[in-house]
């Protein structure tokens, strides 16, 4: 924190004599400026502003007042910076009511105490030297907390993208899938956000259950070629097995796990939920209605719809129409009502990003 006694005082007042005796008074510890009249304190200020650390200002003076040049310092946003102590002959309610209205630290009345007026000032400047001091450490800490939370999210991606390409990789699906899975998140929670306050969703949790939503098949990694790249329907056995992936996707998260983190949370909850359904006949804890996870809820429809219009090893393409109705009569387990309302409502575009699912895979098979 710098020294106040390195500072310097501004005195503006057009009665020379009581500048003197302000002089008199801080003289000995502060470089003094002075100002005879209000515009006079107004350049002195523009010009000295990272210097002063009082500023002892008349009510009345020439040119303009010492409310004019409150006023002006409010405008520039200088009061925040240098207190203002308001010296006056003129006792009055409605004159202290102004200045402390406009801002000033204090009020000294006409003649001067000069013990008084010398422990008040030391007592104000110390005041907006620790102010400041805490204000700047503050920022300091603003400043290295949104440093910190860069670096997180970096690593988050950075993390997130690693695994979505092992998935890839591995279950030789293509990369589109998790690009779709994500952009169909977004969208449902988009209306989600909107037409279902009660989940308390924000902009900021949209992106990052979007960024977690690529994770959601991150446990296929640990199934057998013999299931996982099978060219046709698994058997019971194997179907069992590949329910596991909902498992040991949690598992390798835990080796990420950060405390507290509401994007972990997020990871796990996806990773884990993805399959339960709304009547509770899903996997792998069999939950029920809001014991899912929105998020997990989300997840799981785009995941379904997804799956349904893009061309599998074991099945062809359903055109949208048929996708949707199957979904709608619980051909695909049961979704909640709220979930299928947001689905309803980004028919359109889920509908144009499908559509172009499938005009690939027919390029493909020509």
């Amino acid at each position: 924190m710098e020294d106040i006694m390195e500072k310097t005082i501004l005195i503006a007042d057009d009665a020379e004599i009581n500048r003197d005796m302000l002089k008199f008074i801080f003289e000995e510890q502060f470089e003094i400026l002075e100002a005879e009249d209000g515009q006079e304190a107004i350049d002195m200020i523009e010009e000295n502003k990272d210097h002063i650390a009082v500023l002892f200002l008349d009510l009345l003076m020439p040119r303009k007042t010492g409310l004019e040049v409150m006023e002006w310092m409010t405008e520039k946003g200088y009061m925040d910076l240098i207190p203002v102590i308001m010296i006056t002959g003129e006792a009055t309610v409605e004159s202290d009511v102004k200045a402390y209205e406009y801002g000033a630290s204090d009020i000294i009345y006409k003649p001067f105490e000069p013990k008084v007026v010398m422990r008040r000032a030391m007592n104000i400047m110390e005041l907006y030297e620790h102010r400041q001091y805490l204000e700047q450490k503050l920022e300091k800490r603003t400043r290295q907390l949104v440093e910190s939370q860069r670096k997180l999210q970096q690593n988050n991606d950075f993390l997130v993208n690693a695994l979505s390409s092992v998935v890839e990789f591995r279950s030789l699906e293509s990369g589109e899938h998790i690009k779709r899975v994500k952009n169909f998140t977004k969208i449902i929670l988009t209306y989600l956000m909107k037409f279902y306050p009660e989940y308390e969703l924000t902009q900021e949790q949209v992106e990052l259950i979007v960024n977690a939503s690529s994770l959601h098949d991150l446990g296929k990694i640990a199934i057998p070629d013999n299931i996982l790249l099978k060219p046709g329907r698994l058997t019971d056995s194997e179907f069992r097995e590949m329910k596991k992936h909902t498992i040991y996707g949690c598992e390798m998260l835990e080796n990420f796990k950060q405390e507290d983190s509401e994007f972990y949370k997020y990871c796990y909850d996806i990773c884990r939920h993805h399959h339960e359904r709304y009547d509770g006949n899903g996997y792998p804890d069999r939950l029920a209605g809001e014991d899912i996870p929105i998020w997990a809820q989300v997840v799981s429809i785009v995941d379904v719809y997804d799956a349904l219009v893009s061309k599998r090893v074991y099945k062809a393409p359903y055109a949208v129409e048929e996708a949707c109705r199957m979904i709608h009569e619980g051909e695909c387990g049961i979704f909640s009502p709220k979930i299928l309302d947001c689905f309803d409502l980004a028919k359109e575009e889920l509908f144009v990003m499908a559509e172009g699912v499938s005009f690939a895979d027919e390029k493909e098979r020509q």
